[in-house]
């Protein structure tokens, strides 16, 4: 564990695990602990991972003002992360909602992307949507899963405001496991609400504006789906991808919105494929 200052001096706290060069590592929820993230499946075995502990995360402090959670004013603390490793330039994988994050930090600072890998990414920044058919087509492939009805059932709660995590998770992990249902356990210490309410702010994004710096982005960018994931779906996991110069996509089977949980070594080695080529 490590810390650096952000530029409005918060202290932000990184962990180090793995050998090999180094991958910067921002974790989605929005707003949840690095820890989710793991090894991310064995990849530090090929990789050096530094996970970010985003501001009032984790083991990094509560910033002064609360308004500062706002994703698009986290993208300076990201540049002060790559500062502070000593790097030129980096390869950066991000999952989920920190895809935005790392999204617009691409945008901002695209001569400092090496490679970027987006994990079943969020896509607000460049104003791809998610909607409820999306989401509910993906959960109709789970259907002969004996766990579906209750699950769907809590998904379907949502559409009422009724939020139950833990009742439609196995959809959102599209299998049911072991390793998926203790990581659902860990995620009640790893979330932030308090901080997550802030990250999503209507004025944090400019999409076209978003899409036109990254047209410029030389660096390659990998795009990593899963097979019943409803947010992102394959296809616009696809056009995701598209939004980017040198943009591709991969579809993992077999798993949902985190493919290194339970099936790791299908995840490990398109990341690894794509980072060493």
């Amino acid at each position: 564990m490590a810390t650096f200052s952000a530029p409005d001096g918060t202290l932000l706290t990184h962990h180090r695990e793995g050998s090999g060069e180094p991958l910067l590592c921002l974790p989605g929820g929005p707003m949840r602990d690095s820890a989710c993230l793991g090894d991310l499946g064995g990849l530090a075995a090929h990789r050096t991972l530094h996970r970010l502990d985003l501001r009032g995360t984790g083991d990094s402090a509560v910033p002064a003002d609360p308004e500062t959670y706002r994703v698009d004013r986290q993208v300076e603390d990201v540049e002060a992360f790559r500062a502070a490793l000593g790097l030129e330039r980096v390869d950066l994988l991000a999952h989920s909602a920190g895809s935005d994050l790392a999204v617009l930090y691409a945008a901002a600072h695209p001569e400092r992307i090496a490679r970027l890998v987006l994990v079943t990414p969020a896509a607000a920044a460049i104003d791809v949507p998610f909607t409820v058919e999306d989401r509910t087509k993906a959960a109709a492939q789970l259907a002969d899963e004996p766990w579906y009805p209750k699950a769907a059932a809590a998904l379907e709660a949502t559409k009422r405001g009724v939020f139950d995590f833990d009742g439609f998770a196995p959809l959102i992990y599209g299998r049911w496991g072991a390793a998926e249902q203790q990581h659902v356990v860990e995620r009640a210490d790893q979330v932030h609400p308090e901080a997550a309410q802030y990250y999503y702010q209507e004025e944090a994004f400019e999409p076209a504006a978003t899409r036109a710096a990254l047209a410029r982005l030389e660096a390659p960018v990998l795009v990593v789906a899963g097979e019943f994931d409803g947010g992102p779906t394959p296809a616009r996991a696809a056009e995701i991808a598209a939004a980017f110069p040198k943009g591709e996509h991969v579809v993992l089977p077999g798993v949902g919105h985190f493919p290194w949980i339970g099936e790791p070594a299908p995840f490990v080695a398109a990341v690894r494929e794509f980072l060493d080529r």
